[in-house]
């Protein structure tokens, strides 16, 4: 009988990860037991990905508001600097601005509007419609906004984050000036110094301030680097990434993640026999339509994986070859054709009519999301994802 069930993601269970544990045969044990216990075989290109949460607390990558203060004072020895686009979150960002205006005399907060990078709203689009703001070109004041506006509050957290990043800032001593804009080299009519807090569109800013003539620009990816009196780092991401573990320290993005990868493959091919695709995933790569946040606050999806995951899908639309090549079959008959077709379909499909409307993302980023969906950011205790018939096609 053929197979009739397709791609299929699962949670599985380990133990709570703590600093010092092995990560690679926590997730080889858990996996194999997982297996044992619902008798489930595995098969060749099966995905196993592990959350780069307890991947980074296994490796012991934190560091504490001390260090990141450290490290911004041997970066930016005047003191005064602008920080621009930072996301508005007490989970990603607020314990790195603690750590980051300790090491600060004066700081010019420039924060982007309607929203920040990943789409958490300071305000909405018709408000600034009716006041006659041009997002593009307005440089806008705290008091001016206060002016139009008033307290606006986010409405999932309840937090206004320009009244609550300010508090922060100050309350490490740090003489601090609010502004909200959207072209990054709007600090420098306040700073010549800036670091710069975006992103994905960090390199963009990075080059469009220094080609206006600022005499120093960092970003988020270029602090903690390196080890800074005993701290975690990340040589590649700095402290984005990042996220809260205590009330005075932050857990960095996982670092050196090649090794925990393969040596996860290796070990479930010495145990099963079979050829099993693993990778490291941060936040998903969707945005919800509702709340308007888009999800992926990490540098990227995964930070490391199995080279069997590279590239991206390339699949042809069922329905477009229902309802053209083959219009005048049915039943059986336009089963077999289709599965012919697919067959046989071209290596590349890139610019194709027959592939439109399939999701033009890298594999890392479309599994990613999947496994982060199916973990979840709370109390399910499921670590490790494990899918199954992700490359599958419709005539296997």
């Amino acid at each position: 009988m053929e197979r009739l069930i397709g791609t299929v993601s699962r949670g599985v269970r380990a133990p709570i990860i703590r600093q010092g544990d092995d990560i690679a045969q926590i997730v080889i044990d858990s996996v194999l037991a997982a297996a044992e216990s619902e008798n489930i075989a595995f098969r060749d290109r099966d995905v196993i990905a592990v959350t780069e949460a307890v991947v980074g607390r296994a490796q012991g990558n934190y560091a504490t508001v001390d260090q990141i203060a450290e490290d911004i004072r041997n970066k930016f020895p005047s003191g005064e600097f602008g920080l621009i686009f930072p996301i508005l979150s007490r989970n990603r960002f607020a314990i790195c601005l603690r750590g980051i205006a300790k090491g600060a005399k004066k700081i010019t907060l420039m924060l982007s509007y309607p929203s920040d990078e990943v789409g958490n709203h300071l305000i909405d689009l018709d408000s600034l419609d009716e006041a006659g703001i041009d997002m593009y070109k307005d440089v806008i004041t705290e008091a001016r906004f206060r002016e139009l506006f008033g307290i606006r509050k986010h409405p999932f957290t309840g937090v206004d984050y320009i009244g609550y990043y300010k508090e922060l800032i100050a309350s490490q001593g740090c003489e601090v000036e609010v502004i909200l804009a959207n072209d990054p080299r709007a600090i420098l009519n306040y700073s010549e110094n800036v670091l710069t807090c975006d992103i994905h569109t960090r390199e963009r800013s990075k080059k469009l301030l220094k080609k206006a003539g600022a005499k120093l620009v960092l970003g988020l990816d270029d602090i903690l680097t390196a080890p800074v009196n005993g701290s975690g780092c990340n040589e590649k991401y700095g402290l984005l990434g990042s996220n809260k573990a205590t009330e005075d320290s932050i857990k960095l993005f996982p670092h050196n993640c090649e090794p925990i990868v393969e040596r996860i493959a290796t070990g479930l091919k010495e145990a099963t026999g079979k050829n099993i695709e693993v990778m490291i995933y941060g936040d998903g790569a969707f945005k919800d339509p509702v709340g308007k946040i888009w999800e992926l606050a990490d540098p990227v999806v995964s930070p490391a994986h199995t080279a069997g995951l590279v590239g991206q899908p390339n699949e042809v639309k069922l329905k477009y070859l229902a309802d053209n090549q083959f219009a005048d079959l049915k039943g059986e008959e336009l089963k077999a054709a289709i599965s012919d077709y697919i067959r046989h379909k071209d290596s590349d499909l890139v610019g194709n009519m027959v592939s439109q409307g399939t999701t033009p993302r890298r594999l890392t980023d479309l599994i990613g999301s999947l496994c982060d969906l199916t973990s979840g950011s709370g109390d399910k205790g499921t670590p490790i994802v494990w899918i199954q018939g992700y490359f599958d096609n419709y005539t296997v």
